[in-house]
């Protein structure tokens, strides 16, 4: 029987290492959230993106494969007491999560520990926003007031729906559900409102974003964006939640 789940977790394994990863030019890129605090674009190195967020089918072979991360195992400094808790238990995941439904209720630390199972790691914001302004025609489409209304039609929707399953249509790229889905960690989430000023960085400084102190992001049409910036900032490295998932990246 150990046999067997030896057996199991390297078959596990070399299905996790054969994701699809797509390769993204990167370049210059004006981010809502300047590189110098002011204005200037975000420059970003060519790298690859998983095309799809992480399944719950492709997590549970993960916490088979390294069982630290069971719900039932996993340290508390690592995941609050709601981590995987949609599912039936430690490791199955019940007739109310499908396979190919994303993953949710996972913390920072897990979503980093499956990334680096694929060899890849948590894409950074400018990489993750970059990638999730085009649609299947444009690198950009983030100008298109009709785009910027299908993002935040999807983010004004209740959150305690069934989530489809992922496989949505595929942007210029060749990635999918960037948009409409589920909300995705990044690994830098916890600077994204911190200065660029050494002397101001004192955490994650979220009550620049509130209200007037929103002045000095970028592109302020673009709320849905501003509201991901908003949420993964107000988050610690431990906390899930029920609409929050996540994809891995790798360097070019």
């Amino acid at each position: 029987m150990r046999g067997w789940w030896l057996v199991m977790g390297m078959c596990a394994a070399s299905a996790s290492l054969a994701a699809d990863y797509v390769p993204l030019p990167g370049g210059s890129f004006a981010s809502v959230i300047a590189a110098d605090n002011k204005s200037a674009p975000a420059q970003i190195k060519p790298f690859r993106l998983r095309t799809e967020p992480v399944t719950n089918a492709e997590f549970l072979a993960f916490v088979r494969a390294h069982p630290q991360w069971r719900r039932d195992r996993v340290a508390p400094v690592f995941a609050d007491g709601q981590y995987l808790s949609r599912w039936a238990s430690a490791d199955a995941l019940g007739a109310s999560e499908l396979p190919q439904q994303p993953v949710t209720r996972v913390s920072w630390f897990a979503a980093q520990a499956f990334c680096e199972s694929e060899q890849a790691r948590l894409p950074s914001w400018y990489e993750w926003e970059y990638a999730a302004a085009a649609d299947a025609h444009r690198a950009d489409a983030r100008s298109d007031p009709a785009w910027r209304d299908r993002v935040l039609d999807w983010y004004s929707r209740p959150s305690n729906t069934p989530l489809p399953l992922v496989g949505g249509d595929a942007d210029v790229h060749g990635v999918r559900d960037l948009n409409g889905l589920v909300w995705e960690w990044v690994d830098d989430f916890n600077a994204l409102l911190v200065s660029g000023d050494g002397r101001e960085q004192d955490g994650a400084d979220k009550v620049r974003f509130c209200g007037a102190g929103a002045a000095n992001m970028q592109q302020k049409e673009n709320y849905a964006t501003l509201m991901r910036v908003a949420m993964l900032s107000a988050l610690k490295a431990s906390d899930t939640t029920n609409n929050l998932g996540f994809r891995c990246a790798r360097p070019e």
